[in-house]
């Protein structure tokens, strides 16, 4: 009787440990419904994400969105409809992708182009506003060639760009150009009473200076020289050179003002004709 029980207490207890072992393995992730639940949100989630990042992303890149209308919105008077056109033409994306730096700066690489902005206009334009160089003379540099003839704003600022205004010519060595420019104002004030004014303002690299008036007249000026500067000696010419203008009873060619005690006049030849300066 005793093995009899020790036997059926064995059996007893395998069966309790694999009734035990199922109820774990039942109660894994798979019999679990809201963590199975809160998965497959997720799931659906990130797929709708993708889906819709994917949609969106085809969408900006596919030609649906082109940029028809490019319109300048400020007053210009040099940058041409066909240069604007070239810059439009080249742009690539579409109304959304398009970049608008990069097409700010191909219009910056255009002559007469100071600064640009561009702005995005709905539904399919941009719109560019344009400030342009306001040049007020002609720049040539004394860097071997004399050829190379770059324009020069009120700030002192060059540009490279083609013109026949009728402005004044400067000439000087790289990096004088704000010099010679304020020489010439300066120059220009001072023979406006005698109805007269620069064309042609030169400023050599040893620093003598040298111009032509509208009229044809040279003036040579020089250099500093210790008992007076370039601009007193034309303060000088030009409180004169009226009355001296009527004793004479000559043209004159050319007046150098570089003596202490006053200036040298070279009589103007027969059939002498000034050249003409400036415009490219």
């Amino acid at each position: 009787m005793a093995e009899k029980y020790t036997v059926h207490s064995s059996i007893a207890a395998t069966t309790e440990r694999t009734t035990s072992a199922r109820i774990v393995r039942q109660a894994g992730i798979w019999h679990r419904p809201q963590t199975l639940n809160f998965i497959s949100d997720v799931l659906m989630l990130v797929a709708a994400v993708g889906l819709g990042w994917a949609l969106v992303s085809w969408t900006l890149s596919a030609p649906l969105f082109p940029v028809k209308n490019v319109t300048v919105v400020t007053q210009v008077k040099h940058v041409t409809h066909d240069q604007v056109d070239m810059v439009a033409r080249a742009m690539k994306g579409n109304f959304f992708t398009v970049k608008l730096d990069d097409v700010r700066d191909a219009l910056k690489m255009l002559p007469w182009v100071k600064s640009a902005e561009v702005a995005r206009s709905w539904p399919d334009g941009l719109e560019i506003s344009i400030v342009e160089y306001q040049p007020v003379a002609y720049w040539r540099g004394l860097s071997g060639s004399d050829e190379k003839v770059q324009l020069i704003t009120a700030e002192g600022d060059l540009f490279d760009a083609s013109s026949d205004a009728p402005m004044p010519e400067l000439v000087g060595p790289p990096g004088k150009e704000a010099e010679v420019l304020k020489h010439y104002v300066k120059y220009a004030e001072l023979f406006a009473p005698l109805g007269a004014r620069p064309v042609r303002l030169e400023r050599s690299e040893r620093d003598a200076w040298r111009m032509v008036l509208d009229n044809g007249l040279v003036i040579v000026l020089g250099r500093e020289q210790e008992h007076s500067t370039p601009e007193e000696r034309v303060r000088r010419f030009v409180a004169t050179w009226p009355r001296l203008k009527n004793e004479l009873g000559m043209e004159v060619a050319s007046a150098d003002l570089r003596y202490a005690g006053g200036f040298a006049l070279t009589p103007k030849k027969p059939g002498h004709t000034p050249q003409p300066t400036g415009g490219n």
